[in-house]
């Protein structure tokens, strides 16, 4: 069983990166698999909406970008599970984590469905108030449900509850895991 970790957060030594180690830790203490994609460390554009505003993507299921997204789209296909942990900017996910879904989600939508079903764990990780914390999962979610991709769990990291948060993670990273493997419902 192997679990992809994708996060986004410019600081490699912040909240978001401590909740990713939780979660993976988690993950490997169940016993399975886990590999992070740091996305602020790949070489990754923007959509440039080409062709009319679809290009390849929507014929073809590809992106003619050539940088870091097509060998992520793999991991993310052959993942049996994925989670997705950002920073939480203006009540949203990371640009780095916009620019990677809105691709993904052309191709996905529009020909592809690799990802359809995929249960998915949403982390979001507040440094400031916390206040968009709730609407950055909001909005991740409804991303992933274009794909039709399922969020398992929604869970949110602050620096007011990091101090139970933290170690709370290591305990979802470990229920998720097992939950792939047993299986699990979810109705939308």
């Amino acid at each position: 069983m192997a679990i992809t970790v994708v996060w986004s957060s410019p600081n490699k030594d912040g909240l978001t990166a401590a909740a990713k180690d939780r979660v993976i830790t988690g993950i490997l203490s169940a016993g399975y698999e886990a590999e992070e994609i740091h996305l602020n460390q790949m070489k990754m554009e923007h959509c440039r909406a080409c062709g009319n505003g679809w290009g390849i993507c929507r014929t073809k299921g590809q992106c003619i970008i050539k940088d870091d997204f097509a060998a992520v789209y793999e991991k993310l296909v052959q993942a049996d599970g994925i989670v997705f942990v950002s920073a939480v900017y203006w009540h949203d996910i990371t640009e780095c984590m916009k620019a990677f879904l809105d691709r993904l989600r052309r191709c996905e939508t529009a020909r592809n469905g690799f990802l359809k079903d995929k249960r998915c764990l949403l982390i979001a990780c507040a440094g400031g108030t916390g206040l968009g914390a709730v609407e950055c999962l909001h909005n991740l979610e409804e991303t992933l449900k274009h794909m039709n991709m399922r969020a398992y769990d929604r869970l949110t990291v602050i620096r007011y509850n990091k101090g139970y948060m933290l170690p709370t993670l290591e305990k979802a990273g470990e229920t998720y895991a097992a939950r792939l493997e047993d299986g699990f419902d979810m109705q939308y």
